[in-house]
């Protein structure tokens, strides 16, 4: 196991800036799990390390912390979803408790999926709208195809050939091939996006928190 150091959340340099704490809820997955009574440190996070002996996890651990780093993680791994984290037991029994910090990529991009559907939708609109004036004055010109077809030779007709086919019908084919895109699509993309995003948001919260109060208890 290669020793990499505790992972602790970026410095920005005093000045301006936006205090991302107040989105990074979006991506980032914070709790904490109380230790049962007379539990040390070193005793909580003896229980808690096994979770990370998986297939493309790195973790290091000091007295009362651990970090640790996904790669390509297998998909059984219980926190597959998370790429980095950090562990850290605080005070001291009965009051300590184990707080945890995970940071999810895969959040992040169910959150901004929607809103990407959401722009394509918007750009359909917007190049519906610009093309219905040109649309609009073609079906305004005459159309030279849509004259009435020429009556028959006498002879066609006695020796049985089909009538020649009315312009409504070619006119028909046409407009369903010039049919306009259309924005539901991307709307309902758009929604299959956000539940899985809320629903994962929730569940993978739950479940963190269900994991390691069950190690934390495990005899």
């Amino acid at each position: 196991m290669t020793a990499q150091p505790i992972w602790h959340e970026t410095v920005i340099p005093e000045g301006p800036r936006v205090n991302l704490r107040y989105i990074d809820w979006i991506w980032h997955v914070r709790g904490s799990v109380p230790l049962p009574d007379g539990q040390t440190a070193g005793e909580a996070l003896d229980r808690i390390e096994p979770v990370f002996d998986e297939v493309g996890t790195a973790h290091v651990r000091s007295d009362a912390a651990l970090s640790f780093t996904k790669k390509n993680p297998a998909s059984q791994d219980p926190l597959s979803v998370f790429e980095r984290g950090v562990l850290r037991v605080e005070g001291t029994a009965p009051e300590g408790r184990l707080r945890y910090h995970l940071v999810s990529r895969a959040l992040l991009a169910c959150f901004l999926a929607p809103l990407l559907f959401l722009g394509f939708a918007q750009l359909t609109i917007f190049v519906n709208a610009y093309q219905k004036p040109a649309a609009e004055a073609a079906a305004k010109k005459p159309d030279a195809k849509k004259a009435d077809a020429p009556p028959m030779h006498p002879i066609d007709k006695a020796l049985g050939a089909p009538e020649p086919e009315k312009p409504g019908k070619n006119g028909a084919e046409g407009g369903k091939r010039n049919r306009k895109p259309t924005p539901t699509p991307a709307y309902v993309f758009a929604g299959i996006f956000a539940a899985l995003y809320v629903g994962g948001r929730i569940l993978e919260d739950r479940l963190v928190k269900r994991l390691f109060r069950k190690r934390l208890l495990q005899a």
